[in-house]
């Protein structure tokens, strides 16, 4: 390995006339886990995508003569029959999840410094597998936001996963071990829309498979969840059986939790004798190498800035994510498309699959070509359009129908997606690349 500099101000992804060293290959023993882990990630959030909108409505949009059926719809049904109110609770389901993992996914990333990484992936994988099991057999909206928010709460994968690549890679080859990060989710974002749309309440859909299921006709939605759930619990079996610990420094779980106790919990009336801070100072100059960077290090100007952009362009990639699927399930008199999970799920995962294809093939040549400040800027701008083509394709749907104009309206906004998409993504690396603790 190459040593990194200390400072935080120094890029991690140099210019090739600043690299002095052949490149290193990389560890695809280690790597592909990675990317498994990545793609599980991905699978999992988005196989929820296509009926979220639903659950919420589904209560009242179609009644069934089989009583257990009924009984779901009366407990799911929390908006009561009311379409407009879908987005306001879609949006404190989705919140719950994000917001408890941004209470926690910091300390997280901090505990799997001292404890190691591969604990805190296993125990992120399990939430993940428990939290999808338990999103598919509630039948009641409080049950499906506690659902979220245990995943959101345990789930510390997202940042763990850019410091495994971190500590397996080098300056040299760490820029090629982030341009296949997309591939994963790619992959992700293609298959788990398919699965979600067309295996949710499988008993309408396939009958001559699942009809005679009770699980099924009661927990419509059980199927795509387990799925996601069973694929989790794999890559869970996975990191155990292949996964080598990256970080050297390791210490058993109860020693952080120690340590934290009596830190907040005792203090000195007394300073230590002059002999005790001599030895204490020689100990940690000892240890003070193999120590994480404390977060106010990171703080300075540059890293503010580019954290700045990075919430920025998340918050609005963020939010158009989340409006998509409602925005297509919603009835056309009240703007949407009046699209079924079905299709929702088929045009997410062609979405998805071309936004991956797009990155791969052209991302690099277009940053090399114009630079990440282009990109930037070319994918902020391509935000107005894509906003302001939600009321048109409304309109469109309102007078001609869902037809030949409003797909094509469909498509032209999710091209202009690609760019915001690969904006995102330039947002992500710089983030990546000057938080990512350096080796």
């Amino acid at each position: 390995m190459i040593a990194r500099q200390d400072d935080e101000e120094t890029p991690l992804l140099q210019r090739p006339e600043q690299r002095m060293a052949r490149t290193s290959p990389l560890p695809w023993d280690q790597f592909w886990i990675i990317l498994f882990l990545q793609f599980s990630d991905s699978l999992v959030f988005q196989t929820l995508a296509p009926f979220t909108p639903q659950v919420s409505i589904f209560a009242l949009s179609e009644l069934e003569s089989d009583h257990t059926c009924v009984k779901l719809i009366r407990d799911i049904g929390v908006t009561n029959g009311n379409e407009s109110q879908v987005g306001r609770y879609v949006g404190i389901l989705q919140s719950s999840y994000y917001m408890a993992q941004a209470l926690t996914i910091l300390h997280w990333s901090q505990l799997s410094d001292h404890i190691g990484r591969k604990p805190v992936i296993m125990i992120a994988l399990f939430a993940i597998s428990i939290s999808m099991f338990s999103f598919g057999l509630s039948k009641t909206f409080v049950g499906l936001v506690i659902s979220r928010a245990l995943c959101g709460v345990f789930n510390g994968s997202n940042g763990v996963i850019k410091s495994m690549v971190m500590d397996i890679t080098d300056t040299t080859n760490l820029p090629k071990a982030y341009g296949y990060m997309p591939l994963p989710w790619m992959l992700g974002t293609l298959v788990g829309p398919l699965v979600g749309g067309s295996l949710s309440r499988p008993v309408d859909r396939f009958p001559e498979i699942f009809g005679r299921s009770k699980l099924l006709k009661i927990y419509p939605y059980f199927l795509p969840c387990a799925i996601s759930a069973t694929f989790a619990l794999v890559a869970w079996l996975v990191t155990y059986s292949c996964f080598k610990e990256s970080v050297s420094t390791r210490a058993p779980l109860w020693e952080p939790i120690k340590e934290w106790f009596l830190r907040h919990s005792y203090a000195q009336p007394f300073p230590p004798p002059r002999s005790t801070l001599a030895i204490s100072e020689v100990a940690n100059s000892e240890e003070v190498a193999s120590k994480p960077v404390p977060l106010r290090a990171l703080l300075t100007p540059k890293v503010l800035t580019v954290t700045a952009s990075y919430v920025t362009m998340a918050l609005f990639y963020m939010a158009f994510g989340s409006v998509l699927p409602v925005f297509y399930s919603t009835p056309i008199e009240l703007g949407g498309l009046s699209l079924d999970p079905p299709h929702i799920g088929v045009i997410l995962a062609v979405s998805g699959f071309a936004h991956g294809v797009f990155q791969l093939f052209f991302y690099a040549r277009l940053n090399d070509c114009f630079g990440a400040g282009a990109i930037h800027i070319a994918g902020v701008g391509s935000g107005i359009p894509i906003v302001i083509l939600f009321p048109v394709i409304n309109a469109l749907a309102r007078v001609y129908g869902v037809g030949l104009a409003v797909w094509l309206s469909i498509g032209v906004q999710l091209s202009l997606a690609t760019s915001l998409v690969m904006c995102y993504r330039t947002s992500t690396n710089n983030f990546a690349s000057y938080l990512t603790e350096k080796k």
